[in-house]
C-alpha cells in the first residue's frame, strides 16, 4: 500500500514533464522578448521550469 505523499511526488513529477512542442513554445516566446513571468502564465508552468528550460 502506497502512502499519499508519495502518490502526490509521483504525480507531480509527471506533470513537470513537458513535450517538446511546449518546451518550443517556450524557447519561442523567451525569443519574442517575453518574460519568465509572462511566458510561465501563458503556458501554465511554474516559473521554475521556465526558467531551467531557458537555462539549458
Amino acid at each position: 500500500m502506497q502512502t499519499a505523499s508519495k502518490n502526490i511526488c509521483e504525480r507531480m513529477s509527471h506533470s513537470q514533464e513537458l513535450s517538446e512542442f511546449k518546451r518550443g513554445t517556450v524557447i519561442g516566446c523567451h525569443l519574442c522578448n517575453k518574460s519568465i513571468h509572462e511566458i510561465s502564465l501563458l503556458l501554465n508552468i511554474p516559473q521554475s521550469t521556465v526558467s531551467g528550460i531557458i537555462t539549458k
